[in-house]
């Protein structure tokens, strides 16, 4: 090959390389989808109570033009309920907007629901100014959130031995087993592994035996056959001597029994409390959202089962919902699904089971908020096919991804009720959430999700206005009243229960002497409202993705001007100025 053709030959491979070369040193932070924040803070870990506090001030401290934080209360044992408000008050204040609230671990073991909900808070404040979409979110509307609804459960889970489950309770004292005594017989750390595991009593005629491919697997033998373990429990001992172990832990009530919608007694509902409201923490929350008619969304994270739950809880309240609202609750949760691997859009009462006093119950049913408990992490995302994975499978995962983290090796314990016993399996960090490493993904989806919800609360913009020449000195006024998004300025239930109050149609600066409403603006007769014509009260409120017609007769000169303006309480209120002179308002 000549010197000439060697040239020309490399300078061609030089120009083909260079957009490759270019893929893999481009500084282009926006083609990467990734933000720059005042605040860093690492989402593959899980934070302790008092981490969760340092997080939530040092926002506030970064983003004072956004966040304001403040404490609504305090739990049973005296640790504050933080509430995060964001908000651009440049755009008005937070009350006048259409607002929604996130929560997180009201069960205090639900611990990546706390993680979800500082995410939130980060990713919205860290996005504004940079994502447009988020940024016209946060100009539009106010969040308020409460990272951690139950301050003590998510304290004692991380700061000493539990199993996956334990915690979900509150930590006032409570006789579980109504013995006159509370809190007395509670899970062990028998092994001193840091975690509460399961013990395996030793057994000839058992119902369970060791798998004999992974002994590490207890499974339960066939019919007609004989194990050599029977299932004992978690860890412990029968303290109070009443024949029984781990019956009375610490807490032993569930504050998502405690709100006042459908709430049933303790014998009906078990852990529901004395009375709806009967805690600190849900009586804080409480106080707080009944104080805020702007609420307009609603959003519960807890864990774990990949689910996207609405009420009803209980089958005979299935009435109460309107059609309307299911639509709406339709639109937005087969959303979700598609933003949400292996997630299911569900029912509570149909698909999970019957839940007395629920939080979202409350919301939905209570306030008329459209409202999503959502459940975080599902096992289906252990297996690329989706399908929920065998113990075997599991093992493998644990051996394989998680490196052994999260199992405690099978110890053999001599049990001073129980004899010969074997104690291990999972840890607390076993089951209910996902690895470190899946946590960033979980929390952008479920924020994603509610972010949508959050995007279809009701806004509102005048539509099509006509000024018309009825008679001499009387004018015609037709408008409209669009919402664009899913969810209307009232729900079905809040109109049909009388919840709140309704939207108003008003008309100022002119006598108005009749108005009403219309079904579309080429209709030719109207329903009259019957006195003070100049308010028009619509108690169904302009719905989801439709519109309102209105019609006004007023009496005034040809040249005045009237101030059209229409108030929701779940929606930024609107206004206009027309001048009473015919034809068509752009």
């Amino acid at each position: 090959m000549n010197r000439s053709r060697r040239i020309i030959l490399g300078a061609l491979a030089s120009l083909a390389a260079a957009p490759l070369l270019a893929l893999f040193t481009t500084t282009d932070v926006a083609a990467q989808q990734q933000l720059d924040a005042r605040v860093e803070i690492a989402w593959n870990r899980f934070y302790d109570f008092h981490e969760v506090e340092d997080i939530l001030k040092r926002l506030a401290e970064a983003h004072p033009e956004l966040l304001t934080l403040e404490s609504i209360g305090k739990s049973e044992q005296g640790r504050d309920m933080w509430l995060m408000i964001l908000n651009n008050p440049e755009t008005g204040p937070h009350e006048e907007k259409p607002a929604m609230y996130i929560e997180g671990s009201v069960h205090g073991n639900e611990i990546q629901a706390t993680e979800t909900t500082l995410y939130s808070i980060w990713y919205l404040v860290t996005a504004y100014g940079q994502v447009k979409p988020l940024t016209d979110l946060v100009d539009r509307v106010a969040f308020y959130f409460v990272p951690v609804v139950n301050p003590d459960g998510r304290a004692a889970w991380f700061e000493g031995p539990a199993t996956p489950h334990m915690y979900r309770s509150g930590l006032r004292p409570t006789d579980v087993d109504f013995d006159g005594r509370k809190d007395e017989d509670g899970p062990e750390d028998l092994t001193q592994t840091g975690s509460i595991n399961v013990m395996w009593r030793v057994d000839p005629h058992g119902t369970h035996r060791r798998n004999p491919r992974d002994p590490r697997i207890i499974e339960r033998v066939e019919p007609g056959e004989k194990g050599d373990l029977s299932f004992a429990g978690w860890e412990g001992v029968d303290r109070d001597g009443d024949g029984r172990r781990n019956e009375d832990p610490r807490g032993g009530y569930d504050m998502n029994r405690n709100w006042p919608s459908d709430w049933r007694p303790d014998h009906i509902q078990r852990g529901a409390g004395e009375f709806p409201f009967s805690y600190p923490e849900t009586r804080s929350i409480g106080e707080f959202i009944l104080g805020r008619p702007n609420i307009a969304a609603g959003q519960s994270y807890h864990n774990t089962g990949g689910m996207l739950l609405r009420g009803p809880g209980a089958a005979y309240r299935e009435s109460v919902y309107p059609r309307s609202d299911i639509q709406v609750y339709d639109k937005l949760g087969r959303a979700g699904e598609e933003m949400l691997p292996f997630y299911n859009y569900w029912i509570i009462h149909a698909d999970l089971y019957t839940v007395h006093g629920g939080f979202v119950n409350w919301l939905a049913e209570g306030l008329g908020i459209a409202s999503f408990t959502n459940e975080l992490w599902t096992d289906r995302r252990i297996l690329q096919s989706g399908e929920n994975p065998s113990a075997e499978q599991r093992m493998r995962w644990q051996d394989r991804v998680l490196f052994g983290q999260t199992f405690d090796e099978w110890q053999e314990y001599d049990h001073p009720e129980l004899g010969p016993v074997i104690i291990g399996g999972g840890t607390k960090f076993s089951s209910r959430i996902p690895p470190p490493f899946m946590l960033e993904e979980e929390c952008h989806r479920n924020f994603a999700f509610t972010m949508f919800h959050a995007m279809n609360m009701p806004e509102l913009s005048f539509g099509w206005i006509e000024v018309a020449r009825a008679a001499e000195g009387l004018w015609r006024i037709t408008l409209e009243i669009e919402n664009p998004r899913i969810i209307p300025t009232r729900m079905g239930i809040a109109a049909q229960n009388g919840i709140g109050l309704p939207d108003r149609m008003t008309v100022e600066g002119a006598e108005v002497v009749a108005s009403g409403t219309m079904n579309h603006r080429f209709d030719r007769t109207m329903t009259p409202v019957p006195h003070r014509p100049h308010t028009i009260f619509n108690e169904n409120g302009v719905p989801g993705e439709g519109r309102t017609t209105y019609r006004f007769f007023v009496r005034g000169e040809e040249g005045a001007d009237v101030r059209l303006r229409y108030i929701a309480e779940k929606a930024r209120d609107i206004e206009k100025t027309v001048t009473l002179r015919e034809g068509v308002v752009e």
